[in-house]
């Protein structure tokens, strides 16, 4: 069955003629542009967008993991922080990022002979809340992963199969989903929350979360990691560490959500936390 999908992907790919991916270097859109440049090549192009919500880490990654692998990647320099609607930080401030990004594929597309644009959508992601997904429909994008029906389990087998890196990288949502809708998305705020998520994976955390939240005494992050790695989070020393670093970063308060580390956390109404020292 894997293996009937995979067929299926690459004779999609091969119909488009040419491509141009919408690249994030997570693991959708690397086995994305992966495939397409395995069936395209040099009719392919990876197209990475790059604002104040891409982590730096995360750019520099998905630039080595092009040139390890010898797909070429693009650095588009998007506006979405020129949009009051997306800084606004509505419950779809993801359809504002996306449809910023398309506005800057399509001359390209255009201009450069690529006859499809596709990013990398998959068949798990069917039923959720994706603004994104209502832009690309209206932009007529292409999601090849969900149109053969591979999940994201599915890509994380495959992706281990070509030696992708990305294989068992933790999910990586854009800064601006840590901050509270309704709350403004500012640089300074994605800033002080990539710095405090560079804390803990250094610290050897795997999936993490820094949850900013604005409170009349101060700034707060909520750190969420994976309930299998509240043991290691909770030894003393590591409280202390990441107290002292957090503080350092500008946080008035930091707490730890004991309910981990869970997609779209802060849809939710109420949290339960616990300070530390």
């Amino acid at each position: 069955m894997l293996n009937a999908k995979l067929e299926h992907l690459r004779e999609l790919i091969k119909s488009y003629g040419s491509c141009l991916i919408a690249y994030s270097g997570g693991v959708d859109s690397v086995f994305l542009a992966y495939i397409a440049f395995l069936v395209l090549g040099e009719k392919s192009l990876a197209a990475i967008a790059d604002s104040s919500s891409l982590p730096r880490r995360e750019l520099q990654e998905a630039l080595e993991i092009g040139q390890r692998f010898g797909f070429p990647v693009r650095i588009l320099k998007t506006k979405e922080f020129s949009n009051a609607e997306y800084l606004a930080n509505p419950s779809n401030r993801c359809y504002f990022c996306k449809s910023e990004l398309f506005i800057e594929l399509e001359p390209i597309a255009k201009n450069e002979g690529f006859a499809v644009i596709a990013y990398g959508e998959n068949a798990s992601d069917i039923g959720d809340f994706r603004p994104g997904a209502k832009a690309a429909a209206e932009f007529e994008i292409r999601a090849p992963l969900k149109e053969v029906g591979l999940t994201k389990s599915e890509i994380r087998d495959l992706s281990a199969r070509f030696g992708l890196p990305t294989a068992d990288k933790p999910q990586m949502a854009c800064l601006s989903s840590r901050v509270p809708h309704g709350e403004a998305v500012t640089p300074v705020k994605l800033s002080m929350i990539e710095q405090g998520e560079y804390v803990l994976r250094d610290l050897g955390f795997h999936d993490v979360r820094v949850r900013h939240h604005e409170l009349k005494s101060g700034q707060l992050a909520r750190i969420e990691v994976g309930k299998e790695e509240f043991a290691k989070l909770c030894s003393s020393e590591t409280f202390s560490t990441i107290a002292e670093a957090f503080r350092k970063i500008g946080y008035n308060h930091t707490t730890l959500d004991l309910e981990g580390y869970r997609r779209g956390s802060l849809n939710a109404l109420a949290t339960v936390t616990a300070p530390l020292p």
